[in-house]
């Protein structure tokens, strides 16, 4: 073994006594000496380097894709039980016929008898080199743990596991495959002869004098020549390729509650605090000009109303007319109180919208929940996923209620397409959306595809479950009073004088909308990092604290914008406080765009589609998620000021 794989052999030994906090998960498994430890894979996924920082696909890749001609257990491999949200994740994981066994070493073994099989043809070679240059990342799984390679921050000095590592590197432009690999495998004593696996550093090589030997013995080659690398011929010819690995065992003190602690990693964590204390300013600042607009000029408005229409205006002079007018010219808000109540344009898709986006609220904010208090480890692949899927299915009873008592109390009658429209109309969107994305991947033969009869599970998890509990949200809110506007609707609708430029649904929109998204920018950006690079995103108190403020930016925009509509004389406050709100949906989907620009470069089209497609449908949702945050306190707002004022 080379010096500088003992280096980092000994590195894995600090690396492991890391500290951090502990997130449960799985059940630990106990292992005695010698025992079988399993080696399961994943698919092959792209990443970035520091020779390549830009990510060029969005593909992943099945282990036992026939071009990579790795080898094969025997009896084929199995598949590993996976939780729903893993499978949708691109989690695809397969046994191996990699063995190990607890506490013994093996410097050099090959991982298969070489077959003609296993040699690279000219389609295999030319598909591995693409892999190659793209960045591709093998991906394993040693006692649940992912294999990765051992990196330092740059700016902190972090030492910590980046997850994965090479299928191969390219030098001199020529791509290269790596096919031997050293497991440097962590392990902590429990108690007495058990042993637990605590942490894995993986360190691949390309060694083209690798070969297994008639005894069945094998020969890794030489690590220390840097100019050997085996590269497999693309041109027409066949090239033989022999795996092997070596397994090192060092005992670690690192206990097994936080072995994921090395894998949880933030890149400068000073920017998440700058932002967090940035958004924090925009919010103090918008709830100060609310509570000024509540507490200064609407109690000064309500009073100065409420006085007037005490007193008998037939018996008040010249003056008190003037005083009247002058009122009314100051405060405009009260001139449209026999219209701020009037039915909005289409009401149905509005109480559909507002519904599902409640819906979503309570979803988003019980998975950060629980995500929070611990309950949703990355030691458990696909929590995630799984616990928004069946909270998202859940909740639909609240979507149908809140649907069906918003539509109510705009005086719809239609209340059979409501409930109809309701659980169905979103989601056949977004499920739409994915079954196109997923086609296209189906097509280019990446492992990410979701299989078909998984996507039959989601569907009947849907109709089952969440259609019928939205079907009974919406019969209890038909069934309950709608909400009484605290003043009466006038028969003949008032006209609205023009706006001024800012006031216009445009303008608006660009000014509005901007503020949510700011409040959440920093934060979207390594949520967007750890979804398109692969990484754990753990820091939930971070994004906690980021939805709250969030939830507050879009209530107090939403307030302002309605206040000032009003001012002007504009009753058409429900569709414009939900759109100009949810208008930060443009901000994130632009973000997006930038992202690319900036951190993409993707070399098919269809990973340029799977990335438009999802980055759409994300912004659709963010759109319906804020327009009902911006809906609700917005009307809260209206009923509890015309509910303060007389009106004959």
């Amino acid at each position: 073994m080379s010096l500088s794989r003992l280096s980092t052999i000994s590195l894995a030994l600090l690396t492991s006594g890391a500290s951090a906090f502990y997130l449960p998960g799985v059940a630990p498994t106990t292992y005695e000496h010698g025992g079988i430890v399993p080696l399961n894979v994943n698919p092959l996924t792209p990443t970035a380097s520091e020779k390549d920082p830009q990510l060029r696909s969005l593909l992943s890749y099945d282990y036992y894709h026939p071009a990579f001609r790795f080898c094969r257990p025997d009896g084929g491999p199995k598949d590993v039980s996976e939780s729903l949200g893993s499978i949708l994740f691109g989690d695809r994981i397969l046994t191996s016929p990699f063995e190990l066994k607890m506490g013994i070493n093996e410097s050099c073994k090959a991982v298969c008898e070489p077959k003609p099989e296993y040699s690279f043809d000219k389609p295999s070679a030319l598909f591995t080199n693409q892999r190659i240059r793209q960045e591709y990342n093998l991906n394993m799984l040693i006692d649940g743990l992912p294999a990765g390679q051992p990196y330092i921050d740059p700016m902190t000095y972090t030492e910590f596991t980046l997850r994965g590592f090479p299928l191969g590197d390219v030098n001199e432009g020529k791509p290269s495959l790596n096919n031997h690999l050293d497991l440097v495998v962590n392990y902590h004593e429990a108690a007495k002869g058990k042993f637990r696996v605590v942490g894995v550093l993986a360190l691949p090589s390309s060694r083209p004098d690798a070969k297994r030997k008639s005894d069945g013995s094998a020969h890794c080659g030489n690590a220390d020549i840097k100019s050997a690398n085996l590269t497999l011929d693309d041109q027409g010819g066949k090239t033989p390729v022999t795996f092997t690995y070596g397994v090192y065992w060092v005992e670690s003190t690192t206990a097994w509650a936080t072995r994921w602690d090395t894998y949880l990693h933030v890149f400068d964590p000073k920017i998440q605090w700058v932002s967090l204390i940035n958004s924090a300013i925009i919010v103090i600042f918008l709830c100060g000009m609310v509570g000024a607009i509540l507490a200064r000029a609407l109690k000064k408005d309500i009073a100065r109303y409420n006085r007037l229409d005490s007193f008998n205006l037939d018996d008040l002079s010249g003056s008190g007319g003037e005083a009247e007018d002058g009122i009314q010219e100051d405060s405009g808000w009260k001139l449209v109180h026999g219209d701020v109540f009037r039915t909005p344009k289409n009401p149905l898709l509005l109480s559909v919208f507002l519904g599902n986006g409640t819906q979503l609220f309570v979803m988003v904010a019980c998975t950060i929940i629980f995500a929070l208090l611990g309950f949703l480890s990355p030691s458990n692949r696909g929590s995630l996923g799984t616990v928004m899927i069946l909270l998202y299915t859940i909740f639909g009873f609240i979507g149908g209620y809140t649907s069906a008592r918003v539509y109510k109390s705009f005086g719809g009658e239609s209340w059979k397409r409501n409930i109809a429209m309701t659980p169905l109309l979103i989601p056949a969107i977004v499920f739409a959306t994915f079954f196109l994305l997923n086609f296209l991947i189906w097509i280019k033969g990446s492992s990410g595809a979701v299989p078909f009869t998984t996507m039959l599970v989601i569907l009947a998890i849907w109709f089952v479950i969440s259609v019928p509990l939205s079907f009974a949200g919406s019969w209890v809110g038909f069934r309950h009073a709608p909400v009484t506007p605290p003043v009466r609707v006038n028969q003949i609708p008032r006209q609205i004088p023009p706006s001024t430029s800012y006031l216009r649904p445009f303008p608006s929109m660009l000014l509005v909308g901007i503020l949510p998204f700011g409040a959440i920018f920093v934060e979207l950006h390594f949520i967007m990092n750890n979804m398109w690079y692969g990484q754990v995103y753990y820091m939930f108190g971070f994004l906690f604290l980021t939805y709250t403020i969030m939830i507050i930016t879009c209530a107090a925009v939403g307030v302002l914008l309605v206040y000032f509509l009003l001012c002007s004389e504009n009753y058409h406050w429900q569709w414009r406080s939900f759109t100009t709100v949810g208008a930060s949906a443009g901000y994130v989907f632009a973000n997006a765009i930038l992202y690319w620009i900036s951190k993409l470069s993707f070399a098919s089209f269809t990973s340029g589609m799977v990335y438009m497609g999802y980055s759409l449908l994300l912004s659709f949702l963010f759109f319906v998620l804020t327009g009902t945050i911006g809906f609700f306190a917005s009307w809260a707002f209206v009923q509890r000021i015309y509910g303060s004022i007389k009106v004959d």
